[in-house]
């Protein structure tokens, strides 16, 4: 790398510089920075321009940083100030794999020595796989001296970002690479840096500096057992409140053109379906019987008449029908251009018959009735479904009843508008998980996975594709590599074990220190399910546009994990399909024995709910409640809501429960 330049790339964030780029100051300045002042180190590779809006500003970083040359260093001008369109530190935060807290004090330090306004600054630095990113302010002079701050020390640490063998860099010691770079141990670089009362620090677009690095919740695992902390650092939430976030949070649907099939089953419309064509396409006979030639004003239908032709219920063109004529007709057949009405069989008797080559048939039927009406028997044009009516309406769902399906099919609808359902991921962590078909006895300390088949069955269940996602061990490493190839693959992982207050619990600060996820809760006030975490990851998809994915990490316990897919994973899947309302139905229970209360969470007691001879709901225990009991699973439809109070709720009185399965008939 000592042969070549090092490459750098200035994102201008600005509105103002989008609409017009002839605007911006500052790109031509930081360029000339590095031209000037940078020791012919630098080749400035790339200068764009995006709006201040995170969204844009995350996929111009990304895809500089994740493509095949990818700059050394990403300089970003904007966005950094005090506004509510100062989005900069926001946006790349969650992009960064590594902090670099010590370019964030270099620059703070600088700017201190020039206005005490500094400390309104808002700073962002670090790493993105092999290029370091910083964020400067908006204002031309204050870019510039933020940079200059830290120019000699940014190609050391562009090398080492770049896989530079650090040993070799560090011969001779700090003093060499302070003589290297052509810095002075004794004092920071001073910035070159004009009168500042013209720097605005605090106001208006990216004039603020930067941030204090970003602090995290979770434990970091790097610091030991016995550095961390004794309590939960996450606040305890209700699970209103949780089921408010995970909402907020859960991406809007999006909608997919289908083709009309059984696939369609559980899937939300996403438009209003009109129909191509009437049904039924053409006159149609109710019955099978005869067709005949009526008017209003003859209605005298008796007597006998020879059989002139024959329809049947395929396709086809059968002759003109005239008056004094009938035509042997079946259910379902087009009636003959002509005929008017339909006698059904039971009211004629056949006079005479000729034999053919397929058998006898009749000649001559005599019409029993009298006073037939012009369309009796006959399913007019349309009189099921008219052209252009509307069918079906946007939010319906497809069910397997089959009647929606049915109608999209009759009207001849080849394609549909859907919400997408979004894919789901599965993953169980813990060096003591083994495969639950595991042959053989389990040594002490294993245990076999219960979690990952029974949350797959209750996904599947609900109608969502699943993915098994398999077993990552209490390795950070191992961990960090599972959910990066999960987010690939699926829009929302469901992880179990990992939560709670354990050395070996990894979930949150893998989340949170690996990934530059955002740990959105991670403490409900409830039983069970206490630990439970819900989290948003930023992620480049596949086709390049940053998105969010939803991870729910639920505790280990099997019990606790159904009970909190049922509360939390439900509603969000839901949302993301279209489905309205989200949510398990609730129903009012009568107790058939008495249940013990909480005094500090509520409970979600696993229950049997069976329909009774007396009109009511009613509610059965499925006995001991333990979190890790699978067996309270067993049979249970219904998660009893148990207020969280001292006492007990007294057999015969009534609750709310929330139905995860079929209701039970006594």
């Amino acid at each position: 790398m000592s042969d070549q330049k090092l490459t750098a790339a200035i994102l201008i964030i600005s509105d103002t510089a989008c609409r017009d780029p002839t605007t911006d100051k500052a790109g031509q300045i930081l360029t000339d920075v590095f031209t000037q002042e940078g020791g012919n180190q630098w080749a400035v590779t790339e200068t764009q321009i995006v709006p201040d809006d995170v969204i844009a500003i995350q996929r111009r970083v990304v895809g500089w940083c994740d493509g095949e040359k990818s700059p050394n260093l990403i300089i970003s001008t904007g966005g950094t100030g005090f506004t509510l369109k100062d989005n900069t530190p926001e946006a790349i935060n969650p992009l960064l794999h590594k902090h670099a807290s010590g370019l964030v004090h270099g620059m703070l330090a600088a700017s201190l020595k020039i206005t005490p306004f500094a400390v309104m600054s808002r700073p962002v630095a670090g790493v993105r796989n092999k290029s370091i990113i910083i964020t400067l302010p908006g204002s031309p002079k204050g870019a510039k001296e933020n940079l200059l701050s830290i120019l000699k020390q940014l190609p050391h640490a562009c090398k080492q970002a770049a896989g530079e063998d650090s040993r070799i860099a560090h011969t001779g010691g700090v003093r060499a690479l302070e003589e290297q770079a052509g810095i002075e141990s004794t004092k920071l670089a001073q910035p070159h840096h004009e009168h500042h009362q013209e720097h605005d620090h605090s106001f208006g677009h990216g004039h603020g500096h930067h941030t204090a690095p970003k602090t995290y919740t979770s434990n970091d695992p790097t610091q030991g057992p016995a550095q961390r902390p004794r309590e939960s650092q996450y606040p305890m939430i209700s699970v209103d409140e949780a089921l408010k976030l995970i909402l907020e949070y859960t991406p809007y649907p999006q909608v997919v053109r289908v083709p009309v099939n059984g696939n369609l089953v559980g899937c939300v419309l996403a438009e209003n379906v009109q129909a191509d064509e009437p049904v039924p396409a053409f006159r149609a006979s109710i019955m099978d019987g005869y067709a005949v030639v009526v008017t209003k004003d003859n209605t005298n239908s008796k007597g006998t008449f020879p059989v002139t032709s024959v329809s049947h219920a395929s396709p086809g063109d059968p002759p003109f029908l005239q008056p004094g004529q009938i035509a042997r007709i079946t259910t379902g057949a087009p009636l003959p251009p002509g005929a008017t009405s339909v006698v059904k069989v039971e009211l004629t008797r056949i006079t005479q018959k000729t034999v053919t080559e397929i058998g006898e048939e009749e000649t001559n039927v005599e019409i029993l009735k009298n006073n037939i009406t012009p369309g009796e028997n006959v399913r007019e044009i349309g009189s099921d479904v008219k052209a252009g009516e509307t069918v079906l309406r946007k939010g319906e769902v497809i069910t397997a009843v089959g009647g929606e399906l049915g109608l999209l099919a009759s009207v001849g609808k080849q394609e549909v508008s859907i919400y997408r359902s979004p894919v789901v991921g599965v993953l169980s962590t813990g060096d003591e998980i083994v495969p639950h078909d595991r042959p053989g006895s389990l040594r002490l300390g294993e245990v076999r996975d219960t979690n990952r088949p029974t949350v797959m069955a209750a996904v599947q269940g609900w109608g969502f594709e699943v993915i098994d996602l398999g077993i990552a061990t209490d390795k950070q490493d191992s961990l960090e590599q599972s959910l990066r190839d999960a987010m690939r693959n699926v829009d929302v992982i469901i992880t179990t074990g990992g939560v709670s207050m354990g050395e070996l619990d990894l979930l949150k600060p893998t989340i949170e220190r690996r990934l530059g996820g955002t740990i959105q809760f991670g403490r409900i006030s409830m039983k069970p399910g206490k630990p439970t975490t819900f989290a948003t990851v930023p992620f480049k998809s596949n086709a390049g546009d940053m998105e969010n994915r939803l991870v729910f990490s639920l505790p280990g316990n099997p019990a606790s994990a159904i009970v909190t897919s049922h509360l939390f994973v439900l509603p969000s899947l839901q949302l993301s399909k279209g489905v309205r309302p989200v949510g398990l139905p609730k129903v009012l229970v009568t107790l058939d024995h008495d249940f013990r209360l909480d005094p500090e969470r509520p409970e979600y007691h696993r229950v049997i709910v069976t329909a009774g001879s007396d009109g009511l709901l009613h509610a059965t225990s499925t006995g001991g409640q333990r979190s890790s009991r699978v067996g309270s699973l067993k049979s249970a439809n219904a998660l009893l809501c148990l207020p969280a109070k001292e006492g007990t709720m007294i057999k015969g009185e009534q609750c709310q429960a929330l139905m995860i399965g079929l209701l039970i008939s006594q």
